[in-house]
């Protein structure tokens, strides 16, 4: 099938796909070359059709998705890249979709920003049997995770709904900590996380913070948008990329981002789960995206013997190293150590016990946050 691919009402190239692997085949025409997705070469004047594809894919449930196997099975889908045309490629992250050529379709009347969508895939995600008709219009086609997740139009709002994993399910409740910790650290660009339980199950619910006009540009994208030098280090290629889009704020940003993490014990703070903020209508760029995803973390899938605040556990983005990583943070001085005294008791009031949770494990916790505390100005006294 031909389609174009669209950014909101801009068509941008005019490609050739697969109808059953949803692959670009070929490019046939190009149009408003500067509203490509950020990351995709056009050195030959033309984007490239394997960057083209690797975004496109990008956009797809992966593979490694919990129960996403069965969910297809039901769904009577080969591969959850089949799903991508059948919602046309739209997302909640950005304004990007598939417009079949000579349709008269518009953006305006299916987009998921302004229109409802089905809830089928979504409940079919998290277990539930589908329905006779199934309903494959779902931005939950185009979302991407390991973890059980689904859109769902909540007060008007489209919300994000996120299980946690086996044996604790703690991550639904480190991001509801993860909220406070932004507060006590007096920030103001991060996404706000609840809990909602459901049969004794915790869940995180968070509200979209992507709006009609704006697009999430991911790290790897930005990182993408320049060749990297061998005498450059992940660190330096990122800022540097930042600095030659014209990303305000980012250095800053990343700062902040590195003592968040440390202080929640974030072990995959991947390139996919922070970037910047784009207006889809005149490109300038906004700056950093909020924080959000930060559930993995506080020794979610250590046992609670095994919890050692003081571990070189492995870290991402720019170092494995948590150490090497923090050398990274250039100015400790905006800290609130003083807000900070108050984690413990802030632990002990969020991570109530429940059956994946016990007292004791949620008092080691509270002891080691506390201890990251104490660490953290360590770092700052040798700064």
């Amino acid at each position: 099938m031909k389609c174009i691919l669209m950014n909101k009402n801009t068509p941008v190239v005019e490609l050739e796909l697969d109808d059953d692997t949803a692959t670009i085949l070929k490019v046939m025409q190009t149009y408003e070359l500067d509203f490509l997705p950020v990351g995709i070469d056009t050195g030959n004047g033309s984007p490239s059709k394997k960057a083209l594809n690797e975004w496109w894919f990008g956009r797809s449930i992966p593979a490694s998705r919990s129960g996403i196997r069965a969910a297809l099975e039901q769904l009577g889908i080969e591969h959850s890249k089949q799903l991508l045309l059948k919602c046309y490629g739209l997302s909640l992250s950005d304004q990007y979709w598939m417009k079949p050529v000579d349709s008269k379709l518009e953006w305006k009347n299916i987009n998921f920003f302004e229109n409802d969508f089905s809830d089928d895939v979504g409940n079919i995600l998290f277990g539930q049997t589908a329905p006779q008709n199934i309903d494959l219009m779902s931005p939950c086609n185009t979302s991407d995770g390991w973890l059980k997740k689904k859109w769902k139009i909540l007060d008007a709002k489209r919300c994000l709904i996120k299980a946690g994993s086996n044996p604790f399910m703690q991550e639904p409740i480190n991001e509801v900590f993860g909220t406070r910790l932004h507060q006590r650290l007096g920030c103001n660009n991060y996404v706000p996380y609840k809990v909602l339980l459901e049969n004794g199950i915790p869940y995180s619910v968070c509200e979209n913070f992507i709006n009609t006009n704006t697009e999430l540009v991911n790290a790897v994208s930005i990182n993408r948008s320049m060749k990297k030098r061998s005498q450059f280090s992940s660190y330096e290629h990122f800022i540097n990329a930042c600095d030659r889009l014209g990303i305000p704020g980012m250095k800053e940003f990343v700062d902040y981002m590195l003592v968040f993490d440390y202080l929640m014990a974030n072990t995959d703070r991947h390139f996919g789960n922070f970037g910047a903020i784009r207006n889809v209508e005149t490109l300038e760029w906004i700056g950093p995206a909020p924080i959000f995803d930060s559930g993995t973390s506080l020794w979610h899938d250590k046992l609670t013997r095994a919890i050692n605040p003081f571990s070189e556990m492995e870290t991402k983005p720019f170092y494995s190293s948590v150490s090497k990583q923090m050398e990274l943070v250039s100015d400790f001085s905006w800290i609130p150590f003083e807000e900070l005294k108050h984690l413990k008791d802030d632990i002990r009031e969020i991570f109530v016990p429940t059956e994946f949770m016990d007292e004791e494990r949620i008092e080691v916790l509270a002891e080691a946050v506390n201890s990251r505390v104490e660490e953290l100005q360590c770092m700052k006294k040798k700064l």
